[in-house]
Order: structure tokens, then C-alpha cells, then sequence
């Protein structure tokens, strides 16, 4: 038996990964891996390469050093002639292939196996990986449903591996922003939340974050989904693929927001990053350069970099760059791919893009049937409980029926107003205004309703009333003081104050009523 034993060192490492100390998770893991085999036991080394393997590719975005890693395991398992370490070697077979029929397969055979072993574990991870590829190869439904099965047998309590239990949620997290079920996603997260708080696991794991964040932008929670991504930056080493991620996603919330030299400058050393095409084609369209965003798209659609729902807003967009620059035929051929996907793949969310799609062109040439498609924007994006695009569907059908209908044309607008105004969408808020004022529509311009205050600024608003400088505030709430900062500014102009002392003065002023939260009621 080595001084360290290999045990002590892979506890040290679940320790570090439930802390998300990725970094001494690694390393721990390393450390158990040559002690195991130190102590010939040969299984339990495989187990700790595997989970190094995981650390370097799904977090660090090393594939190389993942690839060296699961070589390793799997040279151990070829020794140790074990039927149990079988699955995890036809596993990783099926995670590195490139055929889906014959990656199918390998699932399907690390399942048997696992069943056969009674490897919930094995089990679990072939599941939901077998979910991921076939939602990302389009088969969206079988593929969720499978990724349902992995999530109930966390919840139940039947995994025990750390990187399975957080692998599985990032992957739900994943192919639910991907297609834009957000209603999936929270149902599983609240339903793992137990499970999570067990095991002392972060809620959304910080590899995690950046998709959960897409989710929340999604959803309309705009502020919520601006602290997990100021979180994650804050927490993820700088250089990461996570963290490229994070920041990809960070600058859709900007465009989205009408920041867009924030965002541009997020994007700064990224522009080959498939996560970033589409925030930087956005800002590209939204300040006239026309050519660089139809450049990049064509460029990120010419390549293999997104999977098959990847494409949706490569070409939704695509169409309105193009219509843009009065590129018809472009446009067209845009469009008739996204309808073309849309019914060979069907989703509510991929249907109404391609109706968006139908509606912009239709629209731009004068087409009566603009309406027609706006309209079923508008109903599939609702559906889909996705605000901001359904109030951008609900601004163009206004402009398509306002010589019609203009009562109808008003109505569809100032609902839209209301949902950009909520949200912080401050270039579309005024659009939608403008375009109210012309048809003769009532706005209210006077003071604006005072936004709610995330769970995260009440906290630091609480610490801000003690007295506690950004620097305290990081440390008592485990983050950097430059986040501590960015929350007591957001708190700050959430509010309509000047200083923190007059936060700190208003919150003492309503604590007997409630707290932070009763001051914006």
C-alpha cells in the first residue's frame, strides 16, 4: 500500500470536482490513478484514467490528452481481462466514433453489458449518451427521451460517480438549449436539485454553466442568466474551452440587451468558435456590415462544426442578413433550407424560425402572406415559452396588418413593448415604441418599472447594508471582488441610486417591511 493511498486520493478528487476545483480534481485523480496501479488493483486505476480523461476533454477542452487518457483505461481493462470494464470500453468506443449506425450499436451494446453487470453507472452514462447523439443528429424526440431515462435514474438515487451524475445533467442542459425545450430542462433540474445538494455538487456545474445560461436567456431570464455566466467566468480558468463558451454566451445576452460593442468585444479572439458565429454575425447585422456577417455564416454552414440543430439560427439568420443587403436570392435559398430542415426535423422551435424565415422575406417583397407566417411565429415561439422572440414575431406581424388592422396591429405591439421593457431589451423596447407612436398607439414614456433583483444581488445587497466592501462581499459570498463588483452596479442602476450608501441607507429604511426584495414591490 503506497503512503497515499489511491482511495484517499480519489476522495480528494470527488472532494475537489463537488467544489468544482477542476484543476486539484485533476490532479488528485492522476495521483490515484498511479497509486492504484501501484497497488495492482487494475479496475479501479481504469476507473481513475477514465475520470481524468473526462476532466481534460468535457471540461478543459484538451481532446488529445482525453484520447491519451482513455488509452491508458482502456489498455488496464485489456489486461485485467474484466467483463465488467467491456462496457466502458465499448462506451468509449461509441463517444469517439463518427458513424452514427454503428455508434448506435456500441450504446446499445454498453446498455447490455451494463444491465448484464448490474452497472447503473455504465448504464446511465451509455443512456444519455446515446440521448445526446441522437438528439444532435436530429432525431430529437428518442433522443430526449433517452436522456430522460438517464436524468429519473439520477434522480432515483442510482448513480453514484461524480462525473456521470454532472455528465448527464450537462448533457439534458445541452440538448435542451439546442433545441430550446426549456420546460424540460427546469423540470430535470428541479428534480435533481436533491440529488445535487447530496452529494454537494454546485447546482449547474461551472463546465455547465454556460448552456444553463443559454437556457435562462431563452426563457426571458435575463438577469438570472447574467449572474450564472458572470459566475462561471468568475470561476472557470481563463483559456478553457468552458470559458470560451461562457463568454460566447455572455455576448448573445449583450446582443440581445443592444450592447453590441460589449459584445463585439467579448468575442474578441473567437470568431472561429461555433458558438460565437452567430452573436457576431448579429452585431455585424445590427451596425450595416452585411458582408462580414453573411461571410461568417456562410462560413460556419459551409463547415462541420454545429450539429444538425445547430443550423436553425445559422440559416434563420442567414435570411435576414440577407434581406438586409437585398440579396433575394440568397435569401431564398436560406430560407428553403431552414423550411426544408424544419420539416424533416420537426420542433416547435424550428418550426416558427422557419416561419420567421418565410415571414422576413415575404415581407421585404411586399407578400401578403407575410401575415400569415408572422402569425405562426408568434403562436410557435409562445408555445415554446420563448418571450423575446415572440415579442420580435409580434412587432413583425404589427408592421404586417397595421394598414389593415391597426387596432389589431397596436394591440401586438404594445405586448410587445411590455415583454422587451421586462426583459431589458432596451433597442427593441424602443423600436416597438416608435412604431406605436406612428399608428397612434398610447406609450407610456414616464418612469420606468424598477426590475427585480436576483436572488444573487439580494445577497450582496444584504452584505452592501453590513457595510462590507466589493473585496469582503467576494469572499463571504465566494466569488471575485471584481463579480462583487459588477453585482453592486447592476444593484445600483436596478434601483435608480447613486452610491452604496444610499443602498445600504434604503435597505435599513424597508428592513422591517420585508427586505431587500419588499423595496421593489
Amino acid at each position: 500500500m503506497s503512503e497515499v493511498d489511491g482511495r484517499s486520493l480519489e476522495r480528494a478528487g470527488r472532494d475537489a470536482h463537488a467544489s468544482a476545483d477542476y484543476a486539484t480534481a485533476t490532479t488528485s485523480y492522476e495521483a490515484a490513478f498511479a497509486a492504484y496501479r501501484t497497488e495492482g488493483d487494475l479496475g479501479a486505476a481504469a476507473r481513475a484514467a477514465r475520470t481524468v480523461a473526462w476532466f481534460r476533454g468535457w471540461v478543459f477542452g484538451d481532446w488529445a490528452v482525453h484520447r491519451g487518457w482513455i488509452a491508458r483505461a482502456r489498455r488496464l481493462l485489456e489486461h485485467a481481462d474484466d467483463a465488467h470494464g467491456r462496457g466502458w470500453v465499448v462506451l468509449d468506443d461509441a463517444l469517439g466514433g463518427n458513424d452514427l449506425e454503428v455508434q448506435r450499436a456500441q450504446y446499445l451494446e454498453a446498455i447490455g453489458i451494463a444491465r448484464r453487470m448490474g452497472d447503473l453507472d455504465l448504464e446511465c452514462d451509455a443512456t444519455a449518451s446515446l440521448g445526446m447523439m441522437l438528439v444532435f443528429s436530429g432525431q430529437t424526440e428518442q433522443g430526449l427521451t433517452h436522456l430522460d431515462e438517464a436524468l429519473a435514474a439520477i434522480c432515483g438515487g442510482d448513480v453514484s460517480e461524480l462525473p456521470v451524475v454532472e455528465g448527464c445533467l450537462c448533457g439534458l442542459v445541452t440538448a435542451c438549449e439546442r433545441v430550446r425545450d426549456v420546460a424540460r430542462a427546469e423540470q430535470w433540474l428541479r428534480a435533481a436539485r436533491e440529488v445535487m445538494q447530496r452529494k454537494n455538487l454546485l447546482a449547474v456545474a461551472g463546465h455547465c454553466r454556460a448552456h444553463y445560461a443559454g437556457l435562462l436567456i431563452a426563457a426571458g431570464r435575463w438577469a438570472d442568466a447574467d449572474d450564472e455566466l458572470i459566475s462561471a467566468l468568475d470561476l472557470l480558468p481563463h483559456g478553457i474551452a468552458a470559458h470560451a463558451s461562457a463568454r460566447c454566451r455572455l455576448a448573445d445576452l449583450r446582443v440581445r440587451q443592444g450592447q453590441f460593442e460589449a459584445a463585439e468585444q467579448l468575442l474578441v479572439g473567437l470568431d472561429h468558435h461555433p458558438d460565437a458565429v452567430v452573436p457576431l454575425a448579429a452585431v455585424f447585422l445590427a451596425t450595416s456590415r452585411h458582408d462580414l456577417a453573411a461571410e461568417l455564416l456562410d462560413r460556419a454552414q459551409d463547415s462541420n462544426v454545429h450539429d444538425d440543430h445547430g443550423i436553425v439560427p445559422l440559416l434563420a439568420l442567414s435570411v435576414e442578413v440577407h434581406v438586409a443587403s437585398g440579396d433575394w436570392e440568397r435569401a431564398r435559398n436560406s430560407r428553403d433550407r431552414l423550411v426544408a430542415f424544419a420539416n424533416a426535423q420537426p420542433t416547435t422551435y424550428g418550426a416558427a424560425m422557419a416561419a420567421v424565415a418565410c415571414a422576413r422575406l415575404c415581407s421585404a417583397l411586399g407578400d401578403a402572406d407575410a401575415s400569415i407566417h408572422w402569425h405562426r411565429a408568434v403562436t410557435g415561439f409562445a408555445s415554446a415559452h420563448l418571450p423575446a422572440e415572440t415579442a420580435v414575431a409580434r412587432v413583425g406581424l404589427a408592421r404586417a396588418i397595421a394598414r389593415d388592422r391597426r387596432a389589431a396591429a397596436i394591440a401586438e405591439l404594445e405586448a410587445a413593448h411590455a415583454t422587451f421593457e421586462d426583459l431589458g431589451a432596451r433597442r427593441d423596447a424602443d423600436r416597438a415604441a416608435a412604431l406605436l407612436r406612428q399608428l397612434g398607439g398610447r406609450h407610456t414614456t414616464g418612469p420606468k418599472r424598477l426590475a427585480q433583483l436576483t436572488r444573487r444581488e439580494d445577497e450582496v445587497l444584504e452584505l452592501i447594508a453590513l457595510g462590507l466592501s466589493n473585496a469582503q462581499i467576494g469572499e463571504r459570498l465566494f466569488i471575485s471582488a471584481k463579480t462583487a463588483e459588477h453585482h453592486v452596479g447592476r444593484i445600483l442602476a436596478k434601483l435608480g441610486l447613486r452610491s452604496r450608501a444610499e443602498a445600504a441607507a434604503r435597505l435599513n429604511r424597508a428592513g422591517q417591511a420585508g427586505g431587500a426584495g419588499s423595496m421593489l414591490k
